[in-house]
Formats: structure tokens, sequence, C-alpha cells
């Protein structure tokens, strides 16, 4: 499937059920998922994160922000195994912002590369090759055009590096250069750049960050943003291949199927029948394990008289299970039972129903059970 502007929610879920009816197919869940993963990475840039170097690659902070990044993808892993998925996809969105800022500022993308810098992404590969503190990288933009500031010898090296930053201060550190006389010592640092950049107010001046079309090196924004979207892919699959389809699909929020519901009698009059509405639960839910037909989540309803539930919501088709063992057989006394308090569900929506030809068959079921 093409990652481009043709791309949606509903194409993906399609993509990934292809054999699915596509009345039982919903995207919201994973529309909320792509927010919630979109709002924690925008808001990287707000608060004290937006003033940390290594959150963006800032100021050449390069080991420090692949740290952050493969520290972040162990919880990520961590969390979506234990299904803790709001918290996966919270630290999801921290590290993608780290990630795709490397694309955009640091030199990467000058020196021509086409393709993700996968040890971003693996603790155990060394990272070489990096421009130190002391090694000049820029040169002043000449009348604002800075398509040419980084310095030919860095990129002829394939030396990394990144632009330095800040809200307050125009220091940068000081790189040793030579000339035809002598050796000098003096700011030769890149800035990111931009109106709210003081250090690209100072020798050398200007930028090379790549954020949209009008920065500094903006020329070069679209081929940071395709790199930056590959190595997205990228970290997705690696996290993929690590917890599994299963579990991956859940943490994306992508399902084909609806909430599976048990209502359950748990009457004294239950007792010689109890066990075999346990077993052929089982077997519902050990049915549709591991398929595209597992459900999102698990609910409990157990009634009895003159009482019903409590109820039970989990995504752990395990502790589902373990929930309806503990049912046991007690009270009631008289035949009639609280069966459709257990079953009271209200349905909310901005739309028309899609399935109104099943409206005959809702009417005559609530006459038939006496719903209302």
């Amino acid at each position: 499937m093409a990652i481009d502007d043709t791309l949606s929610a509903s194409r993906v879920l399609r993509a990934c059920f292809p054999d699915s009816d596509p009345l039982l197919l919903s995207d919201s869940e994973f529309k909320e998922s792509i927010r919630a993963v979109y709002t924690n990475n925008w808001q990287v840039d707000l608060g004290f994160t937006f003033f940390v170097s290594k959150y963006h690659f800032d100021d050449e902070t390069f080991v420090e922000g692949r740290s952050l990044i493969t520290e972040g993808v162990v919880s990520v892993k961590a969390s979506v195994k234990m299904k803790n998925f709001i918290s996966a996809r919270e630290t999801l969105g921290r590290v993608l912002h780290t990630l795709q800022d490397f694309y955009s500022h640091s030199n990467w993308i000058e020196m021509k590369n086409k393709v993700p810098f996968s040890a971003l992404i693996q603790p155990n590969i060394r990272l070489e090759n990096l421009a130190d503190k002391g090694t000049p990288t820029c040169r002043d933009c000449v009348g604002g055009n800075c398509t040419d500031n980084i310095l030919p010898e860095i990129l002829s090296a394939k030396k990394i590096t990144s632009g330095y930053f800040s809200l307050f201060f125009s220091s940068k550190p000081e790189g040793k250069f030579l000339t035809n006389t002598t050796s000098c010592i003096q700011p030769r640092k890149c800035s990111h750049g931009g109106s709210f950049d003081r250090t690209s107010l100072k020798t050398p001046m200007g930028g090379i960050n790549k954020d949209d079309l009008s920065s500094s090196h903006g020329h070069l924004h679209q081929d940071a943003a395709l790199v930056a979207t590959n190595a997205t892919v990228e970290l997705l699959d690696d996290i993929r291949l690590a917890v599994g389809d299963v579990n991956f699909l859940r943490f994306m929020g992508i399902s084909s199927s609806s909430v599976l519901c048990f209502v359950i009698d748990t009457t004294g009059s239950m007792s010689d029948d109890i066990e075999e509405a346990k077993r052929v639960s089982f077997s519902i839910i050990d049915s549709r394990r591991g398929t595209p037909e597992e459900p999102s989540a698990y609910i409990l309803v157990p009634f009895n008289d003159p009482d019903f539930g409590p109820l039970t919501r989990t995504t752990n088709a395990d502790e589902f299970k373990l929930r309806i063992s503990a049912l046991t057989p007690d009270g009631g006394g008289d035949e009639p039972e609280m069966c459709l308090s257990g079953l009271q569900i209200f349905v909310f929506t901005d739309a028309s129903a899609k399935d109104e030809y099943l409206k005959g068959t809702v009417l005559a079921l609530i006459e038939k059970t006496h719903s209302v």
C-alpha cells in the first residue's frame, strides 16, 4: 500500500482485513490511536522538553537522542506485551518526535542519504563519524541563502552534525580552523535557524533545519519528510516483530470485530448448567484468539435475582476466562430472572443506520422478549 495523500484509516483497516464484511469494520479505535500518537508527538514541542536539545537532536546530541529513542522503544514493547496500549501509544508519540526531528535537524539529508539512519533504533550499533564539539561544520549564509552553508569537507567526509538552538543565548561552541597564515578559533558551528533561534544571528549565521518549506533548508523539506516517514515505518516494524502481529494490531487500535459480551445467569437454578455455559464460553473465546475475529475487548455481565452485575471489562482473554471460571450459582428461587437488566444497551451516534434493513428484526425481538 502506497503511503501518500490518499492513505486513510479506513483504507488501512480494509487492507488488514480484506476478507471481512466492511459493515463489521470500524476505524474509530484506529483513529483514536492515531490521535493519541499524534498528540503526544507534537506535545514534545511544549513544556520543558522544548528546551532540551536531546529531544530534537539539536546541539549535536546524537548519543543522548538515540538513547531516548531506544529506551522509549523498550518501554513501548513492554507496555504492548502487558496490554497497556494507552501508555504504549503515548510513549510512541514522544519517541517518534525525536526520531523524525533527526532528519529535519541534522545534515543526514544534505549528505544525499535516501534511507533512514537505522542505528538510531538499534542500541547495539556504535554511532560513528559524528562531528565533535571542536569540528567546524558551517559557514555564513550568503544574502539569506543557506543552501550551501554546510562546509564541503563535512559533507564529503560524511560527518554527522546538527544545528544549535537557543531562544535566549547566541553562543555556540568554538571550532578550530586554518587560514593561509595561522590557526584561528571562533564559532563555526551550524545553527538550527529561524526567527526564534538566537544562535543563528551569530557567525556562522543562518541555519540548516528543514522543518517546513520556509525553513533555512526548506528546499530539502520534502526529502527529509520522506526519509522520516520511512524511518517511522522501520521503527513500527521493529515493534511489530517484537510483540507479534495480533498484539501490534491491537496496539494500533486495528480490529475487525466488536466487543465480545457474555451475559450469564448465576442463580441457583443454573447449578446443573453453569459448567456447560462456561465450557461453551471458553470455546467461543479460544476459537477467535489469534484470528482476525479476535475481539478488541471482553465484557462479562452476570445476573441473579434480584440483582445483576458487577460488569467486568478487559482486553485480556485469559483474565476474562478467569472471571467466568469464578462464577458460582446461588440465590434465586423463582423462575423469572433479571436477564434483561443485564442486557441494557444504549447506542449513541451522529449518523443514520447503514443497516436499517435490520430494523424490523430488532423490533420483532423487542416485542418477543418484552424488552421495553
